[in-house]
């Protein structure tokens, strides 16, 4: 199973989804000023994770509190590795985040597809409940649209 968090900022919201492979389990609305590294624990709120699972998220979530929050919550880290000021990734750090990237890519086509076909990414209302709603609605969409493909693929012949 692949579990990942991502952001995208909407005008002046932040989204976050929590998605497993290709289907949304949790999302949350910020306001854009809100940091994504403390906005960890709500994003996992958001989603019924179960324990000893890969977390897969941006090099935004990399922080020693995020860290301890994973293994708090018993889920393994799999947060891509960020190089710091005169400190470069290792070798292992840079293979790391390549086979995160592999599995990543197959989360990220969603919101391509949000993006694409429902005009994701952009604000139609103001208000955070209102932006919560239209993102609810965009992910709801999503899954409807993708459906009938994804229902054939796994019948039988």
């Amino acid at each position: 199973m692949i579990y990942d968090t991502y952001i995208t900022i909407i005008i002046n919201y932040n989204t976050f989804i929590s998605t497993i492979t290709t289907n949304k389990i949790g999302v949350l609305t910020t306001k854009a000023s809100t940091n994504e590294i403390a906005n960890l624990e709500a994003v996992l709120d958001t989603a019924d994770l179960p324990q000893n699972i890969p977390l897969k998220a941006d090099k935004g979530y990399q922080s020693k509190k995020n860290v301890e929050l994973l293994e708090k919550r018993k889920l393994k880290n799999h947060i891509l590795k960020k190089a710091y000021k005169n400190k470069p990734l290792t070798h292992w750090e840079k293979k790391f985040n390549k086979l995160i990237g592999k599995t990543r890519f197959k989360v990220e086509r969603t919101f391509g597809g949000i993006k694409r076909w429902f005009n994701g990414g952009t604000a139609r209302y103001k208000g955070i409940h209102k932006m919560h709603t239209q993102n609810l609605m965009e992910a709801i969409s999503y899954n409807l649209y993708r459906s009938p493909g994804i229902i054939a693929s796994n019948c039988e012949n």
